[in-house]
This record gives C-alpha cells, structure tokens and sequence, in this order.
C-alpha cells in the first residue's frame, strides 16, 4: 500500500489558494498544542490563511503547567502579529477539563506512549476543533501536532479526515515536520525563547519525559 505524502498534498491545496485571488482570505481554525509546535505552523501558514488557534489540551493534566504552555502560546502569536509575518492571528482558549482526559483514558492507563491512549487523545482534542470550527463557519482545520517526530502523522490524518466528514468542514492533512519543519519549530523556540516542555503534556507520558 502506498503511504500518503501528507505534505504534497498540503502543498496542492496552498497552491490553488495563492492562485485563486479571492477577495476574501480562507479560514483556518488550528489546534495548538504548545508554543514551540506551533511557532514553524503559524509562521508557514499565516501567509495563506486567516489563522485562529484553538489551545484545548484537556491531557495536560496539572493546571500550572497548561498555565505555562497557554501564557507562551499567547506571547508568541502576540509577537508573530507585531511583526506581520502574515495574516493577523487571533486565539481562542478551550475549556480546560482534565477530567475529560481521565474518561477517555480509563483501561488504558499502561499503554506504551504513542499507542492507543495517545490515539484516543488525538481525537479528543482534533473531534473538539472540528466541532468549534464548524460553530466559527472555518473553512478548514487542522492541527500542529504533525511537526513532531513523535506523534504519529498517518494516524492524525486519519482522524481528521474522518472528523471532516462528520462536521463538514474541510480537513487541511500535513505532516508540518517535514521540509526541516521540526528542525525550524526548534529555531524559532530559541529566538523567541520559548519554554519547550519535556513531556506531552499528561501524567502518563511525564513518566518517560517524553519530548514534543
């Protein structure tokens, strides 16, 4: 079977959309995972969407941390829209509900990281975006995860497609780590001096210090 180049397909889309000269500037509703993978994400496609960040992570599961993590995704979309790299960018913050996390993982505290528990996460936060961007009449969503070497970007796209269909708003697929995005995602964290955690975000995966 023929794996899916999630980029090029990526590339397809932003093509037509430099080539169409619309009056109007096509919605992105972006699910932000953090700061650090998202500063490559918005920097690459503020030049062809009107970007809003949705940051709903239910898994990070102590409040001081997901405190940290929305503060510093707050400062870098801040600084991003005084210096015009692209289209404004606005954010919009999702309840935080660790309690929601803890359901959807109840049977499957013990899997490995990256399994089943982390697929299950995914489409909790991706079914959540894909609700809110219906609401918010976007064009497309998505989200910055993909930039990890981590996160499995086969099975996001799978999701997202999937989420597409029930919610009828478009899915934009990428894989945001390739082209030296990750390699990127780690430069810009350095200039704007990003806090970059050293775990996924929720109790399970602080246990190996995983890296986003």
């Amino acid at each position: 079977m023929n794996q899916v180049n999630y980029q090029k397909e990526l590339e397809k889309i932003l093509n037509g959309l430099s080539c169409e000269g619309k009056e109007t500037v096509p919605r992105l509703f972006l699910h932000s995972c953090c700061a650090p993978c998202s500063s490559y994400v918005l920097e690459y496609l503020c030049r062809y969407f009107g970007i809003t960040v949705f940051y709903f992570n239910p898994n990070i599961t102590e409040a001081v941390e997901y405190k940290k993590r929305v503060e510093e995704q707050k400062r870098l979309i801040t600084a991003y829209n005084a210096e015009g790299k692209g289209y404004p960018i606005a954010i919009v913050e999702g309840d935080y509900e660790p309690r929601r996390f803890f359901e959807m993982a109840k049977g499957l505290e013990v899997c490995p990281e990256g399994g089943e528990r982390c697929f299950r996460c995914f489409e909790l936060r991706l079914e959540e975006t894909a609700r809110r961007a219906a609401e918010a009449g976007s064009d497309y969503f998505a989200t910055t995860l993909t930039v990890s070497p981590l996160k499995n970007a086969g099975k996001l796209n799978e999701i997202g497609e999937a989420l597409s269909e029930k919610y009828g708003v478009c899915w934009l697929p990428s894989d945001f780590k390739k082209k030296e995005g990750y390699k990127r995602s780690i430069e810009l964290s350095a200039q704007y001096d990003l806090y970059r955690q050293n775990y996924c975000g929720c109790v399970y995966s602080r246990r190996g210090e995983m890296q986003t």
